[in-house]
């Protein structure tokens, strides 16, 4: 999948496009994701999941955090963290989940809502996942893929 600019109007949609991204991510990966409620975050992560079989049902963890979720890479597993900083108020909080330990682990998969709360506390190699809901369109969904390095 080439990053770029990518439009949705369902949540099918959303979720067949997460699972088009997640071909290329890797252990280790970070993908930071940004948007407002309801922007669609937890679907595309839903998508990204059934790309790697994961077997649990995929809820974000607004009140828990942190799921951590077991799939399947090319037939070894992959471990996923699905993380939601919605409810984060500090730094200190991000370092009593052990977020920061979490998101610098190299055999993993780290997906972050509300990364834009991790106070600064992100790796500087990560894809950033911007959604946007559309202005003319309620059911439609922007995304705006970047890699920083």
């Amino acid at each position: 999948m080439k990053l770029n600019k990518k439009v949705t109007y369902t949540d099918d949609e959303t979720r067949k496009l997460g699972s088009e991204f997640a071909q290329i991510l890797q252990p280790g990966d970070v993908v930071a994701l940004f948007g407002g409620v309801g922007a669609g975050k937890t679907e595309f992560i839903k998508g990204i999941c059934d790309y790697f079989k994961v077997d649990e049902i995929v809820t974000s963890p607004t009140f828990t955090i942190m799921n951590k979720y077991f799939g399947d890479n090319d037939g070894d597993e992959i471990v996923i963290f699905h993380i939601d900083l919605y409810r984060i108020k500090s730094p200190k909080e991000l370092s009593e989940v052990g977020f920061e330990e979490c998101v610098f682990s190299e055999n993993s998969i780290k997906l972050i809502e509300w990364a834009d709360k991790s106070g600064g506390i992100m790796p500087e190699s990560r894809y950033n996942v911007k959604i946007t809901l559309g202005k003319e369109n309620e059911d439609e969904r922007l995304f705006d893929f970047t890699k920083s390095d």
